[in-house]
């Protein structure tokens, strides 16, 4: 499907949400809603929120939760399960909840799923992590045949269905995404079951590399598998910014919280890897020069997405990654100057007022003459003294 670079981008964030370690952690549920609600406030797109149970900094268990809360504080912006990890739930229980969430919103979700990561989850369950990708595409294929009104049948070794059947149906037809790293895997499943992707490993170079290649995967996969093509507009990039006036204040700002995040990260996520993450001006250095994150201006993060734009052909929705690198007030303020400066130079807003701009500001002074020209006119006419006008 063609993509047209004068589409218009849609803006959001990612809340796994990486906080950082040792602070407290009823606030900081507070302040991710907080986030939301300013992000409304700035004409932000979409806020995800993901689900972890261990690790204690993703402090989220139940994004459902969260997204209900943050609805009822909120005007405009949408939501999306960042994602529902498959294998430790029933289809049936993801199915009827996700659509009383789209009832409760008016149409304001959309469904993310995942296979789950951390091992540490997986084993207080009793699941096996190497089979959570089958498990979570075997949900998957059961949750989109219910929410479509069907009777579903379906026995494996972990759930069954028995003629199974919603109560409700959704209110509006939203979106279901996979959430993808590096792997196949996810554009596959996408595909083969007419989702689509969150690609939150886009700006990792290993990630960046692959992009155009897994949305070929999932276009050549739909083929396959007779379902419609995925649509551009649906496809959701993530990558870490941290934006600030100066390249330098936002260095300083993140000395508060990016080394401790990060080296979290890195402990479970293998291409998070290889970096001294506490000697801040080399790592901020590594990113900004690898694509991998943008700390910096947002002249920066305007090349940033570009960048994105000229490698994937196309995409619908970039997503900020909510972590904790700065404090709470540099972060809201990070966010602000993003809506302020990055975001209409690619949403449309922007063009017109400068072209506006540029018309006044090109016509080589000569409005300012004609003005003068015409207060004096009413001057001479009236009579009146001339001394005491502005230029005598």
């Amino acid at each position: 499907m063609e993509f047209s670079k004068k589409d218009k981008l849609k803006f959001g964030i990612f809340i796994g949400p990486y906080h950082k370690p040792g602070i407290n952690p009823t606030l900081s549920i507070q302040q991710d809603l907080e986030i939301i609600e300013q992000m409304d406030r700035l004409g932000f797109d979409e806020a995800w929120v993901g689900e972890h149970h261990s690790g204690g900094i993703e402090l989220v268990d139940d994004p459902m939760l969260l997204i209900a809360a943050a609805a009822e504080r909120t005007k405009r912006i949408k939501f999306g399960t960042g994602a529902v990890s498959l294998p430790w739930h029933h289809p049936f229980q993801v199915a009827s909840r996700i659509v009383q969430l789209s009832h409760q919103t008016r149409g304001r979700v959309h469904l993310g799923v995942a296979p789950g990561q951390l091992v540490q989850d997986a084993t207080m369950m009793g699941t096996d992590v190497k089979q959570h990708r089958l498990m979570m595409e075997e949900s998957l294929s059961c949750i989109i045949r219910l929410l479509k009104g069907e009777v579903v049948t379906h026995k494996t070794d972990w759930f069954t269905l028995e003629n199974a059947e919603l109560q409700l149906l959704p209110y509006n037809n939203f979106d279901v995404q996979i959430v993808s790293v590096i792997s196949p895997n996810a554009p596959y499943a996408a595909g083969k079951n007419g989702a689509n992707i969150i690609s939150v490993a886009a700006t990792d170079p290993a990630g960046f590399k692959v992009l155009d290649k897994q949305w070929a995967l999932m276009e050549k996969t739909a083929v396959e598998f007779n379902q419609p093509a995925p649509e551009r507009s649906k496809w959701r990039l993530m990558g870490p910014m941290h934006l600030a006036p100066t390249l330098e204040q936002a260095i300083e700002e993140i000395r508060w919280g990016m080394p401790s995040t990060e080296t979290y990260r890195a402990n479970i996520h293998k291409q998070a890897q290889g970096l001294d993450y506490h000697d801040v001006e080399t790592a901020v250095k590594i990113f900004n020069e690898s694509g991998a994150a943008i700390v910096g201006t947002p002249e920066m993060a305007r090349a940033q997405i570009r960048r994105l734009l000229d490698k994937t052909g196309g995409f619908g929705t970039y997503l900020l990654m909510g972590v904790d690198w700065a404090d709470h007030d540099a972060t809201l303020r990070s966010h602000r100057l993003f809506a302020q400066e990055v975001m209409p130079y690619f949403d449309g807003t922007i063009e017109q007022p400068l072209k506006s701009y540029d018309m006044v500001m090109n016509d080589g002074g000569v409005g300012a003459d004609i003005t003068w020209e015409a207060q004096q006119l009413v001057v001479d006419q009236l009579g009146l003294d001339k001394s005491v006008t502005a230029m005598g």
